[in-house]
């Protein structure tokens, strides 16, 4: 049996090193984990005064959530955080209050920048944000993804050899992390 890891990429973008990554992970995982990479296309703005009667986009989201057993984040860095769009579904699926989607799902974080930071600021971000509303956050190890502007070929295909194996050692990481959670 395999678990079910919701990976959600953080931008918008076609193109965005988020979803490539994203996607470069789901073909890396061991056969214990299924990625299902999603983006927060689509999710309409957070307004509580929705709640009542949420819109079937946000229904959606947090079902997929709900069925999942762990999480990924793969976030690009804009301005020193997470995209605005990424806070919106994550403000989207821990709603209502007690009721978040990410309990006790496993969580994972990547950042990624084509800077040499790696968007650090921005996995912090996460890191500030969803304790209270997620499951336990893997610790170690940690991925600021630097330098990702030349790491995939048009197609998307990941070709950076000195990425691989990090990404490789972070999904494998995440597994037992999933596998400890679940066990």
């Amino acid at each position: 049996m395999a678990y079910n890891i919701v990976t959600i990429a953080g931008s918008l973008r076609k193109d965005s090193f988020s979803l490539k990554i994203a996607n470069a992970l789901a073909k890396l995982a061991p056969a214990s984990l299924k990625l299902d990479v999603v983006t927060p296309a689509g999710i309409s703005f957070f307004n509580q005064d929705l709640e009542g009667a949420p819109p079937a986009d946000w229904l959606a989201f947090r079902d997929k959530l709900q069925k999942s057993d762990g999480v990924i984040f793969v976030t690009p860095e804009y301005n020193r955080a997470i995209p605005g769009v990424l806070k919106n579904a994550i403000d989207v699926a821990s709603r209502p209050y007690g009721k978040s989607s990410f309990n006790g799902k496993p969580v994972g974080i990547i950042s990624n920048s084509p800077g040499p930071l790696g968007g650090v600021s921005a996995a912090k971000t996460l890191q500030n944000i969803l304790p209270g509303i997620s499951g336990p956050i893997m610790q170690q190890p940690e991925a600021y993804l630097n330098a990702v502007g030349d790491a995939f070929d048009a197609e998307g295909t990941l070709t950076k050899d000195s990425l691989k194996p990090v990404l490789q050692a972070y999904i494998d990481a995440f597994a037992a992390h999933v596998a400890k959670h679940h066990g």
